[in-house]
C-alpha cells in the first residue's frame, strides 16, 4: 500500500530532529518534504546523520512554502509560535492538514494567547477548529481536523496526571500545585548561556516562576474537566538532563481517602490507555524509564497526614511531549490506528 506524503517545516530544532527519528521507521507516512529557510537545496543526512541508509536520505530541503510542499497530504510545524500561524494558514487555504507543534492553536481565547506570547493572533477564526491534540482526551476531535495543535510538554505531564482525580471530584481544584523538573531539550536548540553545559551540569535551578507561558494551557484543559474555572501554582525547573520531565502534583483531597481506592481509581481510568501507565502503589517514577518513549508513568500517593493527594508525572518530552504526540495525532487525521510506527521501546541508558 502506498505511503502517505507528508511534510516537515523547521529541521534545525529539536522537536524536527525527533519528528525525523520517528518518520524513518514509519510503516504508512513517507516524508517528501522536509524546508529550511537558509539550507534549501541541501539534502536531510547533512543535518541528521542517522537518515543515511534509510529512505530519507535523499529528501531534499525546499523553502518554507505552502508551493514548494505541494504533494503533502499533511505537514508538521515544527517552528516557534508567530511563524507557526501564518504557514498554517497558508496550508490550510492549499488543503494540507497540520499538525503544530507550536503553541499558536493551543489557546481558546485569542486575548489569552496576546497576554501570553506579547502578540496578537493574526488568525482567530482558526483557533476554534483546531483540536487539542491528546488523543487520550480528544481522539475523536483530532480524527475529525484538519489542523491539531499539539500540547505542550509541562502541560502533558501535568494534565495525565490530574485529569482522573478531577473527573472524580476527589480533590480541590483551587489546591492544585505543579512542581515540575525538564531537561535542557525542553528549552529548545537555539544558542543562548542558559543552556550551555558549564551553566546547566551540576545544578538545579527554578525558572519563569508564575509566569511560564503553559500555565494558561494547563488551567484552560484542567477547568474543562473541573467544570469550574482553576489557577494553578506552576513551578517549572531545569536539571541537567538532556531530555524527560518529572512533574510532581499535589492537591488538597476533598475527603479522607485511602490508598487503595485512589489507586483503583487511576488504574480504571487508564485502562484500555496502553501510553499511561499507573504503576502500582509503593513504586514512583522516573525519566529514565520513559526516555523516547511515547509512555506517561504515573505514581499515586495519598497522603493521609496533610490529606492531599500527591502525583508524580513523568514523561519525555521530547517524544510523547512533542514530536510523538504530534504523529500519533497524524496518525488519527489520516485514519490509521494511534499507535502506528510509535512502539518505540525507552532509550534506556
Amino acid at each position: 500500500m502506498a505511503r502517505i506524503p507528508v511534510g516537515l517545516v523547521g529541521i534545525t530544532g529539536y522537536t524536527g530532529m525527533e519528528l525525523a527519528r520517528i518518520l524513518v521507521n514509519h510503516p504508512d507516512f513517507e516524508l517528501i518534504k522536509a524546508t529550511s529557510r537558509t539550507e534549501a537545496g541541501k539534502r536531510l543526512v547533512e543535518f541528521y546523520p542517522f537518515v543515511q541508509n534509510t529512505r530519507l536520505e535523499n529528501v531534499v530541503l525546499c523553502l518554507p512554502e505552502a508551493k514548494e510542499l505541494a504533494g503533502c497530504e499533511l505537514v508538521f510545524l515544527a517552528v516557534p509560535h508567530g511563524a507557526a500561524m501564518d504557514m498554517a494558514a497558508e496550508l490550510l487555504a492549499a488543503g494540507l492538514k497540520v499538525v503544530d507543534l507550536s503553541a499558536d492553536f493551543r489557546l481558546r481565547d485569542p486575548s489569552v494567547y496576546a497576554a501570553w506570547y506579547g502578540q496578537a493572533h493574526r488568525h482567530p477564526h482558526l483557533i476554534a477548529e483546531a483540536a487539542y491534540g491528546l488523543p487520550e482526551r480528544y481522539e475523536q476531535d483530532i480524527k475529525a481536523a484538519r489542523l491539531v495543535a499539539n500540547p505542550g510538554c509541562y502541560p502533558t505531564s501535568v494534565f495525565l496526571g490530574l485529569w482522573p482525580a478531577l473527573a472524580e471530584g476527589l480533590i480541590d481544584p483551587s489546591s492544585v500545585v505543579a512542581d515540575s523538573k525538564s531537561g535542557a531539550s525542553g528549552a529548545g536548540r537555539g544558542a543562548s548561556v542558559a543552556s550551555l553545559f558549564s551553566e546547566v551540569h551540576d545544578s538545579f535551578r527554578p525558572y519563569n516562576l508564575a509566569k511560564h507561558r503553559h500555565t494558561p494551557e494547563m488551567e484552560q484543559e484542567l477547568s474543562a474537566v473541573a467544570g469550574c474555572p482553576m489557577t494553578i501554582t506552576f513551578s517549572p525547573h531545569l536539571v541537567p538532563l538532556q531530555r524527560g520531565i518529572l512533574s510532581t502534583l499535589y492537591a488538597k483531597l476533598k475527603n479522607p481517602m485511602e490508598q487503595q481506592d485512589v489507586q483503583a481509581i487511576y488504574e480504571k481510568h487508564y485502562q484500555g490507555r496502553p501510553w499511561v501507565r499507573v504503576l502500582p502503589a509503593g513504586k514512583l517514577p522516573e525519566t529514565r524509564h520513559v526516555r523516547g518513549s511515547m509512555y506517561a508513568d504515573l505514581g499515586v500517593v495519598v497522603d493521609s497526614r496533610t490529606g492531599r493527594l500527591i502525583v508524580a508525572s513523568a514523561i519525555d518530552n521530547m517524544c510523547r511531549g512533542a514530536s510523538g504526540q504530534a504523529v500519533a495525532c497524524a496518525n488519527l487525521m489520516s485514519g490509521l490506528p494511534v499507535d502506528a510506527g510509535l512502539n518505540l521501546a525507552p532509550l534506556m541508558p
